[in-house]
């Protein structure tokens, strides 16, 4: 499976408090347009309170709806990292696949925009109410709360 990834280097900073990844199913990194399965494309977001950001995109080559599942596994792979990937449609197995790695798949209307979307994800994050987008704040305060305690208490070696 041919694959190809971008990533902006301006994206590799230090993260800000709450900060959700997002991936979008699309061809013109505009509008949801893609199945999960044949996608021949991803953008991801980077999503903080007010803001979304392209930070990468993944291109892959044309599959194929049915059959052939070795085609999902590159595309989970990619998504490593992200909270959400928003798709036009997805089958039960990349369902499982994704939530297995952590990523809430979620299906859309045909053609929603993206910007649209962002800004409901950022919106979310401010006023809470969206199961998922709850959970991984929550999650992300966890662990920032452990790396805390981690430094206080110092490191051995």
């Amino acid at each position: 499976m041919s694959a190809r990834r971008l990533q902006l280097a301006w994206s590799i900073k230090k993260e800000p408090a709450a900060m959700l990844r997002i991936a979008f199913a699309s061809t013109d990194r505009k509008k949801v347009d893609q199945h999960f399965g044949s996608a021949e494309a991803f953008a991801i977001y980077e999503v903080e309170e007010g803001r979304g950001s392209l930070v990468g995109v993944g291109q892959f080559a044309a599959e194929a709806m049915d059959g052939n599942e070795g085609k999902l596994a590159a595309k989970v792979e990619f998504l490593a990292g992200c909270h959400a990937v928003y798709v036009m449609a997805i089958g039960g197995s990349a369902i499982k696949q994704l939530l297995a790695k952590g990523i809430q798949p979620i299906r859309v209307d045909q053609c929603d925009l993206i910007h649209e979307l962002l800004a409901e994800v950022s919106n979310a994050m401010t006023e809470g109410g969206v199961p998922w987008i709850d959970r991984a704040i929550a999650a992300q305060k966890r662990s920032d709360e452990r790396f805390a305690e981690m430094d206080e208490e110092g490191w051995q070696g």
